[in-house]
C-alpha cells in the first residue's frame, strides 16, 4: 500500500456479509472460512469486518425464504441466542463471544445482523424484559410488523420497557464483543423512534458499535440530519442481485446521495448495497448456486460507482470459492484510493447512454474520473479533457488496467464494452507514479 488506509470513522465500512451467499443458513465453519480468507487475502487492503446475516438464531432456516413460526433460540429474557446446531461454540449460553474472539484473533471485526422488534415467540411466551418488571407482552406493539419477515413484533417507545429491551439486547452484543449491528426493517417505512432507540442503546453499552440501517427503499435525503445522528451507514434501495438493472438503478440513488457522504461532524454513510460478486445463491434466499450473472464489465461499472459514490462495500460472495479475477478487483488498491481519499463527488453528466462522475483527491493535486457507458452494446466515448477535470499535459492512469491514457490535451477516448466503464486518475505532469 502506497498510502494508509483511514481510519474508520474517516471511510466506509468494508468487509464480508453472509446473505447473498448464505442467506439465513450460514454456519461458524463457513464464517470462519470467509474470516481466514479475508485475514490472509483482504485486510492488508482495508477489508476488515465480517457480518453475520439474518436468522442465526434460528436452528431450522432454509435457502429460498423465512419458516412462518420459527423456532427461534431465545433466552429467559427473549432476547436471540445462535443456534447451536448451526453455531457450535455458542452452547452452553456462550452466545457469539467465542466466535467473536476468534474473528478479533484475525485482527477483524465482528457483526451480526437483528431485526427490529422483539420476537413474537417472547411476547407470546410473556418473557420478562432483563432488568426490569416488565414483559414481552407489555412493550410489543402487535400491529408493527415486518412485511417480509414473521420473526419479530414491533415496539411500543411510548412504554419505557421498549428502551429496556433494546438496552438490554445490544449489552448482551457487546459483552460477546459485537463491533457491527446490521438492523433491518428500519428504513421502509422510516422507523424514527425504533432508530433512535437503537442508537442510544448503542450508546448505553459503552462499546463502540457501528450501526448500519436497512433496508432502504428511496430513502428521502429529508432524514439526512437523522441518519447521521444515530447510524453509520443507511441502505438507499431493497436488496440488490446479480442484475444489470438492479445496478443502474443505483446511478440516480447515488447522483443524489453522493455530495453528502461522510460529511463533518457527524459523518456516516449512505449504502447502495451489498457487491453481488464472486459465488453467490449457495444457500441463498434468491437463486441456486452461482457465479455472479454480472459480467466483468458490469462488475466493474458496479464497483466504480461504488467507490466514486462512496458507498460501504460489502462483499456478498463466498471469499474461499469465488473467482481469483473477482478477489483482484476487490484488492485494487489504485480504486480502492477513491473510496477512501476522495471528496467532491459528484456525477457531472448524463446524456444518453453515457454518465460522468468527478472527484477531488484529498491530496489537493490528484483528480479522478469515471465515464460509464449504460448502452448494451459497446461503444467508443470521446468526453471533453475538462469535462471531467483534466486540464492539457495532465496524466490520465486507467485504474482497472493499470494503463497509462493516451489523450490531445482536448479529448479522451475511451473504448468501452457493454455496461462498461473506466476509472482515471487524473494526475498533473509533475506528479510521480
Amino acid at each position: 500500500m502506497n498510502r494508509p488506509i483511514p481510519a474508520h470513522h474517516k471511510r466506509p465500512p468494508m468487509g464480508w456479509n453472509s446473505w447473498d451467499c448464505y442467506g439465513t443458513t450460514v454456519t461458524e465453519d463457513e464464517v470462519l472460512a470467509n474470516a481466514a480468507f479475508m485475514h490472509e487475502r483482504m485486510l492488508a487492503h482495508g477489508w476488515d469486518t465480517v457480518v453475520v446475516d439474518i436468522q442465526w438464531y434460528e436452528p431450522t432456516a432454509r435457502q429460498h425464504g423465512y419458516n412462518p413460526d420459527a423456532p427461534l433460540i431465545l433466552d429467559d429474557f427473549g432476547r436471540q441466542m445462535p443456534a447451536p446446531n448451526r453455531f457450535p461454540s455458542a452452547a452452553n449460553g456462550a452466545g457469539f463471544a467465542p466466535l467473536a474472539a476468534r474473528v478479533h484473533d484475525l485482527g477483524l471485526r465482528f457483526g451480526l445482523h437483528i431485526m427490529r422488534g422483539i420476537p413474537r415467540r417472547a411476547v407470546h411466551a410473556d418473557l420478562p424484559v432483563a432488568g426490569t418488571r416488565w414483559t414481552a407482552a407489555q412493550i410489543a406493539d402487535t400491529g408493527s410488523v415486518c412485511p417480509w419477515n414473521t420473526d419479530n413484533y414491533g415496539l411500543d417507545h411510548s412504554h419505557p420497557g421498549a428502551q429496556a429491551y433494546y438496552d438490554a439486547q445490544v449489552a448482551q452484543f457487546a459483552a460477546w464483543g459485537v463491533d457491527f449491528i446490521k438492523a433491518d426493517d428500519m428504513l421502509f417505512p422510516y422507523h424514527e423512534r425504533e432508530i433512535e432507540a437503537y442508537a442510544r442503546a448503542i450508546e448505553k453499552s459503552g462499546r463502540s458499535i457501528e450501526l448500519s440501517l436497512s433496508p432502504g427503499t428511496d430513502v428521502s435525503l429529508a432524514h439526512l440530519d437523522h441518519l447521521r445522528e444515530t447510524a453509520t451507514m443507511w441502505r438507499v434501495c431493497d436488496d440488490l442481485w446479480d442484475r444489470w438493472a438492479d445496478v443502474e438503478a443505483q446511478f440516480a440513488r447515488m447522483a443524489r446521495w453522493a455530495p453528502w457522504q461522510g460529511a463533518a461532524p457527524k459523518g456516516g454513510w449512505a449504502d447502495a448495497d451489498m457487491l453481488p460478486l464472486g459465488r453467490i445463491g449457495i444457500r441463498a434466499e434468491r437463486g441456486e448456486d452461482r457465479t455472479s450473472a454480472l459480467t466483468r464489465p458490469e462488475q466493474i461499472t458496479l464497483l466504480t460507482l461504488w467507490t466514486m459514490s462512496r458507498s460501504p462495500l460489502m462483499m456478498g460472495g463466498d471469499l474461499p470459492t469465488s473467482p481469483a479475477d473477482t478477489i483482484d478487483l476487490l484488492t485494487n488498491d489504485a480504486a480502492l484510493d477513491v473510496l477512501w481519499h476522495s471528496t467532491d463527488n459528484r456525477e457531472v453528466l448524463r446524456e444518453g447512454d453515457t454518465v460522468l462522475w468527478t472527484a477531488r483527491d484529498t491530496d489537493g493535486r490528484t483528480r479522478y474520473a469515471a465515464v460509464f457507458s449504460l448502452s448494451d452494446a459497446p461503444r467508443r466515448v470521446r468526453v471533453p479533457l475538462g469535462s471531467i477535470g483534466g486540464r492539457p499535459g495532465d496524466r490520465l492512469r486507467e485504474l482497472w488496467t493499470h494503463t497509462d491514457t493516451p489523450h490531445d490535451d482536448r479529448t479522451v477516448t475511451a473504448d468501452l464494452d457493454a455496461h462498461g466503464a473506466a476509472l482515471y486518475r487524473i494526475s498533473p505532469p509533475d506528479a510521480t507514479a
